[in-house]
């Protein structure tokens, strides 16, 4: 069984650091608050919510009854730079709106990218790496 970094270390341990633009999407009340906050006070600043350029990161909070996640991809990718990647935060299994495996899978291959390393963020969610596949960057 993996557990979740320490408090102080989630945050690195997505490759966060000060200077990172990150964009978060998908964000409700259901989301871990203690991991936003833990990465907002890594980064310094705020989350972006209008990209005026291209950001770094997509934070990106998912359910199951959220829609089509190949479709949430897609749209995730929009204000993302062409090295950048995206955290897709899902509830972990056993939780309200848990994405199988097997459904993140497909839609990762949709909407054109690899699932890189997967980390253990959240007693309730699930961190999920996802890039453009190295031939496609730019």
């Amino acid at each position: 069984m993996t557990t979740a970094p320490s408090a102080g270390n989630r945050a690195v341990a997505m490759g966060l650091e000060p200077g990172v633009a990150v964009q978060e999407l998908g964000w409700d009340s259901d989301a871990d608050e203690s991991l936003r906050d833990e990465i907002l006070d890594l980064l310094g600043e705020e989350f972006v919510y209008e990209a005026v350029e291209a950001v770094d990161v997509v934070l990106l909070w998912w359910r199951a009854e959220d829609g089509d996640l190949a479709d949430g991809l897609v749209d995730a990718l929009t204000d993302l730079t062409d090295h950048g990647r995206i955290w897709l935060l899902t509830p972990k299994v056993g939780r309200p709106g848990y994405v199988d495996p097997t459904d993140l899978s497909e839609a990762a291959l949709t909407a054109g990218l690899a699932l890189a390393n997967p980390a253990s963020v959240s007693g309730e969610w699930q961190a999920h790496k996802l890039v453009r596949p190295k031939g496609i960057r730019r």
